[in-house]
């Protein structure tokens, strides 16, 4: 075994996977994650757990893993983490615990996100549960959105005895982890239910078709059904677009609706009526995650797939493992690019996309080099469908209606990243609605600062 090298982990033939929405990556059995384990060092002052948004004692899970003590991994996983089996997939760990690992310096880290998996996984399968409250204190919490922010909130509540209610918009749990995330990286059965069911298991309840501002407001739930604190998860669903011609045509596509379509109402499922233009050549405009999830999408409904992205592939913010496993299944990346016209037919529908040439100038307000127009390099790609990747805000239904809840100006919640507390007294808010489009596990960082500060609020 080279000690300087991850254990390599088991994946679907590129080949294969394009064709289907079955999980990517395979994962670890017990060998092959007890052997990863014995590369960690178990540093004194470990840089992992630093770069770990919600602090796991990453080195004690694993030292216990090594030991093939699995049970005692997960508990150690779950003083930190209610939904470690949907880290362990989709966390960027590149940018955070892994690329802390002292490991990585003379060879490469250690497979954190792996081995979090593995041992979830695990528990699942052997019917492992967290542990919840030994008391309730009967004081009442509401927890609007039931995506990554609000499940961690509400979990650790209710560890501390709270009475919470997680209340969701649409018919089924899980925010973006159910609509936004492809099966093929997320399985929704197996790990997405089953990690909401241990959610429910500490004594969350969830309540859907909940529309806070329509079907009932923050102000009655406070004044009129007793909840004496309310955390605000509820994302950014609210898609962007770039304003250029034809983007209202038939067979132009949010990510959002593209992915929730596909991921929420099954539209690449024979068994489901769900309508959507699957499209035959498809250009998804945008470089994020989010793009590399549509893309991928589409080209498992049958297209062929190109990325327009504006940037060049060293400033694409999607995770590496993302753009490799796209290029890895036909994707075509048409880098440096920008889309100016979407052309439409006489009948409405999309019929191609005119773009330009960039170069990179110099570096803007976030660090990267500016993507300037190259005069005269204007083409046409041919195409019946576009998604656009832009990013998403937050829909201000729930601060319009809401009394004395102050939005910056993205109509984002103005909340202390630290604790979560807004401008309305017993009010907290954490995630993408605060943030703006960000990461799950960014997410339930703030999911746990809300509740360490609801907790706090309501215990003076």
């Amino acid at each position: 075994m080279d000690v300087l090298k991850k254990t390599p982990v088991r994946e679907q033939d590129p080949q294969v996977r394009a064709a289907n929405f079955e999980e990517v990556c395979l994962g670890y059995n017990k060998e092959e994650a007890m052997e990863e384990a014995t590369r960690c060092i178990k540093c004194n002052n470990a840089q992992c757990i630093k770069g770990c948004p919600v602090a796991i004692n990453i080195p004690g899970f694993i030292k216990e893993v090594e030991n093939d003590n699995i049970e005692e991994a997960y508990k150690i996983i779950g003083q930190s983490s209610a939904l470690p089996a949907i880290c362990g997939r989709v966390c960027p760990q590149e940018s955070q615990c892994e690329g802390k690992c002292i490991r990585g310096i003379k060879g490469e880290p250690i497979s954190i996100g792996k081995l979090e998996r593995f041992v979830a996984d695990w528990a699942r399968e052997n019917n492992i549960e967290p542990e919840g409250a030994k008391e309730k204190n009967g004081r009442k919490v509401a927890v609007i959105g039931s995506g990554p922010a609000g499940l961690t909130c509400a979990g650790d509540l209710a560890k501390w005895g709270y009475d919470v209610t997680i209340f969701e918009a649409l018919h089924e749990a899980g925010g973006v982890l159910v609509y936004g995330i492809p099966e093929f990286r997320l399985p929704k059965e197996t790990v997405v239910k089953e990690e909401i069911e241990n959610v429910k298991k500490l004594g969350v309840k969830i309540e859907t078709n909940v529309v806070i501002g329509k079907s009932i407001t923050i102000d009655e739930l406070m004044e009129e059904e007793g909840f004496e604190a309310v955390f605000i998860g509820s994302g950014a669903g609210l898609p962007k677009f770039m304003g250029i011609p034809g983007e209202n045509a038939n067979g132009v596509f949010s990510a959002n609706e593209y992915l929730t379509r596909n991921n929420l109402m099954k539209a690449f499922d024979e068994n489901y009526d769900t309508p959507i233009a699957a499209g035959k050549k498809v250009a998804v405009v945008g470089g994020g995650n989010v793009a590399m999830d549509a893309a991928r999408t589409a080209l498992r409904l049958g297209a062929e797939v190109h990325v327009v992205y504006r940037r060049s592939e060293e400033e694409l913010p999607a995770r590496v493992e993302e753009v490799h496993h796209a290029k890895e299944e036909g994707i075509i990346f048409d880098l440096l690019t920008n889309p100016t016209e979407i052309l439409v037919d006489e009948n409405g529908w999309v019929k191609g996309m005119t773009c330009i040439r960039m170069e990179l100038g110099e570096p803007d307000d976030s660090g990267r080099r500016r993507p300037v127009e190259v005069p005269g390099s204007e083409f046409e790609l041919e195409l019946d469908t576009v998604i656009m990747s832009l990013g998403t805000s937050p829909n201000p239904l729930i601060s319009s209606t809401t009394k004395g809840l102050e939005t910056n100006k993205w109509k984002c919640i103005i909340a202390d990243e630290s604790n979560g507390k807004t401008t309305k007294e017993g009010v907290y808010a954490g995630g993408d609605a605060v943030t703006g489009a960000a990461t799950v596990i960014l997410a339930m960082e703030a999911g746990k600062a809300g509740a360490k500060g609801i907790h706090e609020y309501l215990s003076k």
